[in-house]
Order: C-alpha cells, then structure tokens, then sequence
C-alpha cells in the first residue's frame, strides 16, 4: 500500500481549452501548492475556490435536494483526487458514475454548458477517461465483493439481519464457539451449519455461555434464508476483498477510482449501507496509523448515507462515529452524499469539515427548520445570507466551507462547481465488459474458492461419531432387561452431554442421523437439508 506522488503529464492541464481569452488558467490540481479546484466563487465565480489536499482527510459533506448536482460534485471530487495520486472508492446508485472510465464532451446535451462553465471558473477543460476498476457484489457488473462472516463480525451481521439483543447475543455466542473450536466460518453454510450444532446442544452449552434459546437459533436461521434470497450468499465466500486491491495508482500516477455498483444493492438498502460500514470498519482495522499526511492515502464517498442510520441501534451508531473521529489518522477521506444534512447524526456530522452544500428546498415547516439548521453550520458570509443562498442556489452552484490551512472552517461561499472531465452517465455494457476482462485482478477473484471450514468439519466430526457408534453395534451382546452401553461422543464447550431417551448423547443421535445421510447423492441432499443450507449451484 505505497503511496507514491505521481508526476502529472502537461497534458493534462492544456492551455488552449476552457478558459475565456485573458482569463488565467487555473489548474485542477496543483501539487506545488498541495490543493485541487473544487470550482469558481464570487459574484461572478471567477475566484478560485480549493480543496487542501491535506485538509482532506478531515471529511466531508456533500448534501442537496434531487437534480441540485451532487452527482457532478462527487464525481468531479473524484477526478481531482484520483489525478493528485488518491485512490478513490465510490458507490454508484443509479449508473451515473460508470461513464468515468471515458473522457467527456460526447454528449451534445452537456458540451457546451459544460465548456461556457469552464470558461467561466477559468479551468482548462482537458477531457479524459479515468483508471477504473468495477466492483459488484453480484460478481454481474464487475468483480466480485466478497467477505467472510468472520471477517464481518457478529455486530454488523445482527445489524444486516435486524437481530433483536437476544438474537444478537446467541450470533455472538456462536462466533465465540466457533474460534474456541477452531471451526472457521468462511460462508453461509458455515453459520447455519454452527447454528445448527449450537441448537442441537444448546442445554449442554447454556451451562457454560448462560442461556441458548432455540428459539433465537431458529429466528437467526430464517434471517439467514431471507439474506440469502437477497444475495447475501454471494457476499460471504473466498476468495475475500483484499483492501489493498482498492489502493492502487496506474503507470502516470493516477488513483484508481473503484466504482461499486449499486443499482441493484440498493434494492437490499440495509446490505448496502451493512457493505460500506464494513469495508470503511476494515480499513480502519488495517490500516496504520500515518498522522497528518499531505494527502489522503484513499478518499471513500458514500452515496444515500442516510440509509445507514435509518433505524440503527446506539452500538452501531457509536461504532460509525468511532470511524469517523479517529480513521484520519490512518489517511482516510470519508465523504458522506445525501440529500438533508439532518439525516446524519450530530456526532457524525460534527466531524465532516469540508461541506458542499447544494440547493434545498422548503416546502413544510419541518423543511425549513432543517435548512435554518444546515445555515448554521456554516461561518457566516457578510457578504450574503447563508440561508437565503442555500434556498436560491442553482443546478452546479452550492454553498461551501471548506477547511483553511489552520484547520479552521472557511467562510461560506457561493461556488460554481466545475465541470467533470470524463463522461457523466452510464457506460455501455460492452465497454463495461472489456475493462473487467482487462483487469489485472480478473483472475483473482473470477473463480470462488469453498475450501474446508466449519461446515465440512461438522460434518465430518458427526460422521465419525456415528461411524464409532456403529462398530460398537457389531460386538454388542444384546440382553433382555439390559442397554447397550453409551459410545458418547464428548461436547467440546459442554462438561456432560444430554441423554436422549434411546439412550444415546445429543451428538451421537445427531450423529447417527447424519451418518444415514451420507455415502449417496441423496444422502447429501438430505445431510444439507439437516445443516439448514440451500447450497448456490455449482
């Protein structure tokens, strides 16, 4: 994970586009100054208005109503960075971003806004493609996003199936078996196969863990079949995102911009807003520590923010605001994109410094306490109202602060946002093909990879129980009045095993039964429906 500072090619910022004749050229990023042109303020938004690159990895806020150009913002935001070296990872909600792998100024609709806008802000208009990787957890529209429900934890995974606190702490309790087992939990059929063996002892193990109800244990089970028709089952498996792979910079120094595609995801918003929290969790567990960098060592923006507070308890509230408060240190720019800043939590939107604040609408009483509070977040302008400006602001224009090189909040302005450089909208299927196959991580995470884990070693520990009972069964004398000795198989976590009324343990009855199942293709069917597990075709 080098972070080298990549040497930017003339090209890129030309002298002959954009820019109205007498009108000084502005760069879009100046690495000698350490700062990217996020557009034009003033009256007449001919003066500059940047980002410190520095100051970047304090955060942010971009907010506005629909069609106000938070999508522009973002994207333009993206570019800037990726061109600075940032490797930059975004969500895509509606398709909008895809375009960014292509250079602008194809669409007639927007060239020649676009161009008088540039010429406006006195920006060079150099249009260009981006180095882009595309990501989707369905493994359709780019490489596949996969984890593991280790890796994921029992917090966040009672969080994506909306677990009660009873719930959550019988999920809790099964990770904790399993890690004293040694019995890895790689996918779903791992978590429902431990659910399964924790149900069938759960007398044995509420002597030792405190009470396993088998009630949890079955609400935990239709939580995971509801996941899996969501497509929870293609997010767990192997091989797992490695993070490195989102930190990279191409051959001329740029960062790679990963897209995720999240049209469909967002028809699951819970495992959308659950994936983000992850991945920005992991970064935050893995990462080192780096202080104050120049630059951010990777910039994250999440798109419908709101979705990941939406009814979310106090504990992943906490964690979120943990993230935030102490993951720019490890070099992080998070960026958070929704419509109403209210939609965040005071302790989260206390730590976004940099603010792009577009257009919002008052329509209801409700609507402009919001926008009367959103004004007071920003350091006043005497110049204007803030209020007034963020009512009155057009479709590109926000009102802004951004962080000065004290640390201290900007005064509020009025910016003219500048126009992106790669193609704004959707990328053909055909070309979205190509640059998936041409990736360099295709053959990584093409195939998936089902090695052995806490399913198979259930499995095969049931096997050999039954496989010993059975010999004994062939030397037992049986006798009127008398019963066979017991073969018990011992519980790990428990100090005694349960008798059932044949006689028999808890695991040897489990045991025996699984044995019946196994040695045909039937049998295997039956064995997995035992274990609770709908298996994804091969």
């Amino acid at each position: 994970m080098t972070d080298p500072t990549p040497t930017l090619p003339d090209a890129a910022l030309p002298a002959d586009q954009g820019a109205s004749p007498g009108t000084p050229l502005r760069r879009v990023v100046d690495l000698d100054r350490g700062c990217i042109l996020l557009g034009g303020a003033g009256p007449d938004h001919t003066d500059p208005q940047h980002l410190l690159l520095r100051r970047a990895n304090r955060h942010g806020l971009i907010a506005g109503a629909t069609g106000t150009g938070k999508t522009v913002t973002l994207q333009t935001l993206a570019e800037s960075l990726s061109l600075a070296g940032v490797p930059v990872v975004l969500s895509d909600v509606k398709g909008d971003l895809a375009g960014m792998a292509q250079p602008g100024g194809t669409d007639p609709a927007l060239a020649q806004p676009f161009a008088s806008r540039a010429a406006r802000i006195g920006m060079p208009l150099d249009h260009q493609g981006f180095p882009v990787t595309y990501w989707d957890v369905f493994g359709e529209k780019g490489h596949p996003v996969r984890t593991t429900p280790t890796e994921m934890g029992p917090l966040l995974l009672s969080r994506l199936m909306d677990l009660t606190p009873a719930q959550e702490g019988v999920m809790t309790l099964v990770f904790r078996i399993a890690d004293e087992q040694g019995l890895p939990i790689l996918d779903l059929k791992d978590l429902q196969s431990m659910l399964v063996w924790v149900g069938q002892n759960a007398k044995e193990l509420s002597l030792r863990y405190g009470n396993v109800s088998t009630a949890s244990v079955g609400a935990i089970q239709r939580g995971l079949m509801v996941l899996e028709g969501q497509g929870g089952d293609r997010l767990f498996g192997e091989p797992a995102l490695d993070l490195a792979d989102l930190m990279r910079v191409d051959a001329s120094g740029k960062g790679v911009v990963n897209i995720l595609a999240a049209d469909r995801l967002m028809q699951s918003p819970r495992l959308y807003a659950t994936l983000l929290l992850w991945l920005l969790s992991e970064l935050f567990e893995q990462l080192p520590e780096v202080g104050d960098p120049d630059k951010p060592r990777l910039a994250f923006f999440f798109d419908e923010a709101h979705l990941l507070f939406d009814d979310a308890p106090g504990a992943l509230i906490d964690k979120v605001e943990q993230v935030a408060r102490l993951i720019r240190s490890k070099g992080v720019s998070v960026w958070f994109v929704t419509q109403n800043p209210a939609d965040l939590p005071d302790s989260v939107l206390g730590q976004l410094g940099n603010r792009i604040q577009h257009a919002l609408r008052a329509y209801t009483p409700k609507d402009t306490r919001a926008l009367k509070t959103a004004a007071e977040n920003y350091r006043p302008n005497p110049a204007f109202d803030t209020a007034q400006a963020i009512r009155e602001v057009g479709t590109g224009e926000a009102v802004t602060s951004l962080l000065e090189e004290s640390g201290a909040p900007g005064m509020a302005q009025r910016t003219l946002i500048r126009p992106p450089l790669s193609r704004m909208g959707p990328i053909a299927d055909e070309d979205r093909a190509r640059i998936v196959q041409l990736s360099p991580l295709a053959l990584k995470y093409a195939r998936t990879i089902d090695r052995a884990s806490a399913h198979e070693a259930l499995a095969q520990r049931a096997a050999d129980a039954a496989a010993q009972t059975a010999d004994a069964d062939l030397f037992e004398m049986p006798s009127r009045g008398t019963r066979r000795a017991d073969a018990g198989i011992q519980i790990r976590p428990g100090p005694t095993a349960a008798r059932t009324p044949r006689g028999d343990t808890m695991a040897t009855a489990f045991g025996k039964s699984m044995a019946r199942a196994i040695g045909t293709r039937a049998g295997t069917a039956i064995v997995r429906g035992v274990l609770g597990s709908i298996l994804r075709s091969r």
